[in-house]
């Protein structure tokens, strides 16, 4: 039986890349056509004029820290939908609160992600994920039984419960948090359980450290990890242990500087921008608040898709400053406004109890009142004053920050 899912996973990228940007120009068109959010926000867009990257990040970015907003101004979808809340098989309501929809078209698309994990037809999987109000139990279940495999819905926590499951019901796979599975199989050793028949993992939502990929590995449980949200699906997912994730075939991933839209250099750290293509609920450049980075280098598993290097941090980088919420955007609209600048950062720090900013941005040769014009665009558009340092090019770390919080709260 093949390694691959299908065979697009091994295309040439030219043809993938071309692929999907066709598939952004039907989006864009749908959703303007359809959706009452996307009607306005991109009224002055041709669909036909998307013929690449560079043409699509010039289209606004739909920031996932402000979807309760948009949805609570037009509930319960935030005109997101092309059909009415109604018209969808469930309706689920994530903390924030924010509503997520399943529709009768592929939504999820997990199933990529336990083929590359070996799950198969013939798996009788636990899924652990929860299946009320959040869908990650669903978005689980429904993939398991694409690929033909078994569900075992157990749910959270009953770790008793759960590492008993596993010899009476044979149970050779197991979706879940990272951790989780580790207490299930510990419960089970200390009442004598016999776990052997589990063989695989698929796990998401917190870190897999070396150290528990370790002891799974000790038992004989290959663990594979994937990267995917409630709204837009499946991201990206492990193939080759610690080789970062292939980014799925259904979604277009860009890495953008955090609060902007633009793209970052080659292999630099940004946040995680995606365009799926789920026509019943359209998310166009939806940032998803998550750090990460590209990996130039093609799969050592023969798949041809963009690698992420997997979760590297939060993008949103908000915090409080005399009283007032400082956000990225800003940052990255106070840069926007000089052509010098390069990358810029934002250092919020306390000195004898007082809140100091300082803007470190990078200029080649800065003029004799860049520092004067830009403190003022500091605090015209943070409404803080701050200070403001000129670095050399290529000086900031490529972490992917933008406001770097040093004080030491409660220290």
């Amino acid at each position: 039986m093949s390694d691959f899912f299908d065979a697009r996973e091994t295309r040439a990228p030219a043809e993938r890349e071309a692929a999907l940007m066709e598939a952004v120009r039907t989006q864009v068109a749908n959703a303007k056509a359809n959706a009452p959010y996307y009607r306005g926000t991109l009224a002055d867009v041709d669909p036909a004029s998307l013929t690449d990257r560079a043409a699509l990040a010039t289209l606004p970015v739909l920031y996932k820290s402000d979807l309760a907003d948009v949805q609570a101004a037009a509930p319960p979808l935030g005109g997101l939908a092309t059909r009415p809340a109604s018209a969808f098989k469930r309706l689920y309501l994530s903390p924030g609160p924010i509503a997520e929809p399943e529709a009768d078209v592929p939504h999820w698309r997990m199933e990529r992600a336990l083929w590359a994990a070996g799950f198969r037809a013939g798996d009788i999987a636990m899924n652990t994920f929860a299946y009320h109000l959040t869908p990650a139990g669903m978005m689980f279940d429904h993939a398991l039984a694409g690929i033909g495999a078994t569900a075992v819905p157990s749910g959270t926590g009953n770790t008793q419960t759960q590492a008993s499951a596993i010899p009476r019901l044979g149970i050779t796979a197991y979706v879940g948090t990272p951790d989780f599975l580790k207490a299930i199989l510990e419960k089970a050793a200390e009442g004598g359980i016999d776990t052997t028949t589990m063989a695989r993992a698929l796990v998401t939502g917190g870190p897999l450290f070396p150290a528990l990929r370790e002891f799974y590995e000790a038992r004989n449980i290959a663990v594979r990890q994937c990267y995917g949200t409630a709204e837009l699906g499946l991201i990206g997912y492990e193939t080759t242990p610690g080789a970062g994730l292939v980014v799925d075939e259904d979604v277009l991933v860009e890495i953008v500087t955090p609060g902007t839209g633009r793209p970052v250099a080659p292999g630099a750290v940004g946040e995680v921008v995606v365009t799926t293509f789920n026509p019943a609920y359209p998310l166009i450049r939806f940032a998803t608040g998550d750090l990460s980075a590209e990996i130039a280098e093609p799969s050592p598993c023969g798949r041809t898709a963009m690698r992420l290097k997997g979760w590297m941090g939060r993008a949103d980088q908000t915090t409080k400053v005399r009283g007032m919420f400082v956000h990225p955007r800003q940052v990255a609209a106070v840069a926007a406004r000089f052509p010098a600048i390069g990358k810029a950062r934002l250092v919020v720090d306390e000195v004898d109890g007082s809140d100091t900013l300082l803007l470190k941005a990078e200029v080649a040769a800065p003029g004799p009142d860049l520092a004067a014009a830009v403190a003022d665009a500091v605090r015209a558009e943070c409404r803080v004053r701050g200070d403001v340092a000129f670095v050399e090019p290529g000086s900031l770390p490529d972490d992917g920050k933008v406001i770097d919080d040093v004080r030491k709260i409660g220290g």
